[in-house]
C-alpha cells in the first residue's frame, strides 16, 4: 500500500469519527435543552397546582420540573405501565410535591 492511500484512509476515518463525535455532542446538547424546556413547563404547571406564592426562581422551577418528569416517568411507565397522559400527570404531581417540599424547607430556614 502506498503512503497516500494509508494517509487517505486515516483522514477519512478521522473525519468520520469527528462527525460522529460532533453528532453525539449535538445530540447531548439538544437533549439537555429539551429537558430544560420540558422541566420549565412541568415545573410551571406544578407551581400552578401548589397554592400560595412560591419564592422560587426559574432555575429552581426547571430543576423541580426535570426531577418531577424523570421520577414521574419512572413511576408511571416502569412501575404502573401507564400511557403518556398518565405519565405527564404523574410528572406534574411529583414536581408539585417537590415544589411543596422545597418551599417548606425554605420557609423553615427563613423562620429560624
Amino acid at each position: 500500500m502506498s503512503t497516500a492511500l494509508i494517509l487517505l484512509i486515516v483522514v477519512v476515518l478521522l473525519i468520520g469519527f469527528g462527525f460522529g463525535l460532533l453528532g453525539f455532542a449535538l445530540s447531548v446538547l439538544w437533549s439537555l435543552f429539551w429537558y430544560g424546556v420540558v422541566g420549565l413547563v412541568i415545573g410551571g404547571l406544578a407551581r400552578l397546582v401548589v397554592s400560595g406564592r412560591q419564592e422560587m426562581g426559574l432555575l429552581e422551577t426547571a430543576l423541580c420540573g426535570i426531577a418531577g418528569s424523570l421520577l414521574g416517568g419512572i413511576i408511571a411507565n416502569d412501575v404502573f405501565d401507564f400511557g403518556w397522559i398518565a405519565q405527564f400527570l404523574t410528572a406534574v404531581i411529583v414536581a408539585a410535591l417537590l415544589v411543596m417540599l422545597l418551599e417548606s424547607g425554605s420557609r423553615r430556614s427563613a423562620n429560624v
